[in-house]
């Protein structure tokens, strides 16, 4: 199957899912007035599907493979900001386990579309 839009690449739709995720745990408690970490990882999660979909435009699959390193970056980011938060008393333990568990499968998925890009060759799905 050819990726004809951002859209359809799973990466995308799994940072989407992490960006909800993420709004949705900053939106309520003690959360919602830490405008710092909020913010940091609000930036972090949205950088995921940003960086997927600036990718796809790219002139070359080695610009593509960098801005999916970016997103893996983003995802590790937003995994590290996650502890704050549960040090801090703003999440409980499922909430933090469910959503680092989100940034978990987008970076896996970065690193296998980057294998794909770089051999030819999918490692799994890559595409909805």
């Amino acid at each position: 199957m050819r990726i004809k839009r951002f859209e359809d690449i799973d990466v995308w739709k799994e940072a989407r899912k992490l960006v909800n995720m993420i709004y949705d745990l900053t939106s309520k408690g003690l959360f919602k007035r830490d405008f710092g970490l909020k913010d940091q990882i609000q930036r972090a999660a949205v950088s995921c599907m940003s960086n997927v979909a600036e990718g796809f435009d790219s002139d070359t699959n080695q610009q593509f493979i960098q801005m999916l390193s970016y997103t893996k970056r983003s995802a590790s980011e937003a995994q590290s900001e996650l502890y704050v938060a549960s040090d801090r008393k703003y999440i409980t333990k499922e909430e933090f386990e469910t959503v680092y568990s989100q940034a978990q499968a987008v970076r896996k998925l970065a690193n296998g579309f980057i294998r794909y890009l770089r051999t030819g060759k999918p490692a799994n799905s890559l595409t909805g």
